[in-house]
């Protein structure tokens, strides 16, 4: 069985097509873009905690934004598609794609990790 499998019944199409397929879900419409409660943000496909909300920001650009992710969690993959150069984040623990990380965010960190809603489940704290 191919590792992407197990997640086709877990996840809805759109979420299978940007966590397992690394699409990307429309900006403005993630369901955690306009999201300010206090908890964790986990990957949909295995819950791993990979975000806190206190690291959550408004970057404006239309997707959740975080300056930091939960150390070791998240993994960095170089991306050369669309022919632009930039950095993929997946979670560590079963390579969902979650999104893009840019050096134009706030401090302390001066990172902005750029996610798809779809690729995350919240818990309050």
């Amino acid at each position: 069985m191919n590792n992407n499998d197990q997640y086709k019944d877990k996840l809805t199409d759109a979420a299978y097509k940007v966590c397992r397929l690394a699409a990307t879900e429309q900006p403005f419409s993630g369901i955690y873009n306009d999201h300010w409660q206090q908890g964790i943000y986990h990957c949909a496909c295995c819950e791993q905690p990979l975000f806190s909300s206190d690291s959550k920001f408004d970057a404006g650009c239309g997707w959740p934004s975080f300056f930091a992710a939960i150390e070791t969690k998240v993994a960095y993959k170089s991306d050369e598609s669309h022919s632009m150069q930039r950095v993929e984040i997946q979670c560590d623990n079963c390579q969902s794609h979650l999104g893009h990380v840019f050096d134009d965010g706030p401090k302390p960190t001066g990172k902005r990790y750029c996610v798809n809603s779809l690729s995350l489940k919240f818990y309050s704290e």
